[in-house]
């Protein structure tokens, strides 16, 4: 039986490793992507070091990229595109240059739009589906990061308004994840273990997510098993999306 093919951008990151890996073991064959090499251990059908903004902005460089994911899937086409990539350029409406709100909107929006775009034919002769890894940040923010948000929030509204469009064709999915306990989050607590712990307490569930758990949701918005499923932005947030902070009881 041939397998089915899945695009995960992203590939390296916590989240885009643990995708990877459910894919894989769900007898996906993987297509990964990221802009740096390949990690070790990081199983994959083909792994493909790539610019996603350069995707944005360079339309014979993206036509390259495209022929080669082409050329892999042939004509079973693509059951599965995870649209994972991002950057989070920190900074405030007075701080933040053109470029960090150009490379934000590029690799955090425009990429997901073109690339589905570009492998929609792939994506139809599979009956494939779209997964964008959106963010809470579509819904509920915090200072600095008004550049992430406003990518995040358009990355949402572009997956229902995607998935209105496409109607029967693809179905397009995105979930909307609160913290996720990945190397890179540990790290930015590495000397402040007080602060992790509060960071832990606000979700009502009394944790953080895991990239597992995130890749599991993934895996479930791709499959036959959500076929009735589309224009979904699913909340993975431990309940904090509804949780009511003032000065007393927190």
């Amino acid at each position: 039986m041939t397998p089915r093919h899945a695009v995960v951008t992203g590939a390296a990151g916590g989240i885009g490793q643990a995708i990877v890996q459910a894919f894989n073991e769900a007898g996906y064959a993987v297509i990964a992507t990221d802009v740096v090499p390949q990690p070790a251990g990081l199983a994959c059908a083909l792994y493909l070091q790539v610019d996603l903004a350069r995707t944005v902005q360079d339309e014979a460089y993206a036509a390259d990229v495209f022929a080669r994911i082409h050329a892999r899937t042939g004509p079973d086409g693509l059951a599965a595109l995870i649209n994972n990539a991002a950057v989070q350029i920190l900074g405030g409406v007075d701080s933040l240059t053109r470029a960090d709100w150009q490379q934000t909107l590029q690799v955090n929006l425009q990429a997901p739009f073109i690339w589905t775009q570009a492998l929609l034919p792939a994506l139809e002769a599979a009956k494939g589906s779209v997964v964008n890894i959106s963010s809470i940040h579509a819904r509920l923010t915090k200072k600095n990061f008004v550049a992430y948000a406003t990518s995040k929030a358009a990355l949402s509204g572009m997956t229902r308004a995607m998935a209105v469009d496409l109607g029967g064709r693809v179905r397009v999915n995105a979930i909307e994840p609160a913290a996720i306990e990945t190397e890179m989050l540990r790290a930015g607590f590495e000397r402040q273990p007080e602060r992790y712990a509060q960071l832990v307490a606000c979700h009502p569930v009394g944790s953080i997510g895991t990239p597992g758990e995130a890749a599991s949701c993934a895996l479930w918005l791709a499959s036959r098993h959500a076929g009735f499923l589309t224009r979904s932005c699913m909340p993975l947030d431990g309940a904090i999306g509804s949780r009511l902070y003032d000065p007393i009881g927190i």
